[in-house]
């Protein structure tokens, strides 16, 4: 199983993007995928594979950490 976690991209640079994931940066690469700096998104082995809505990835936020 798998549990994914939305992350907000920061930097964009070719097909390579800088994503946060509350603090935690991590490279992915978004050639599959129509994004900009800014947009919300689930990475899967370093390829970006889906955009999220804001509110939608928000509320994800609160529910990982609203028992932390």
């Amino acid at each position: 199983m798998c549990l994914a976690v939305p992350g907000k991209i920061e930097k964009i640079e070719d097909d390579i993007a800088v994503v946060d994931y509350g603090g935690v940066k991590k490279k992915a690469n978004i050639s599959f995928v129509d994004v900009r700096i800014g947009d919300y998104v689930f990475v899967h082995v370093g390829f970006v594979i889906e955009k999220v809505n804001e509110v939608k990835a928000k509320e994800m936020y609160n529910l990982l950490y609203e028992n932390a």
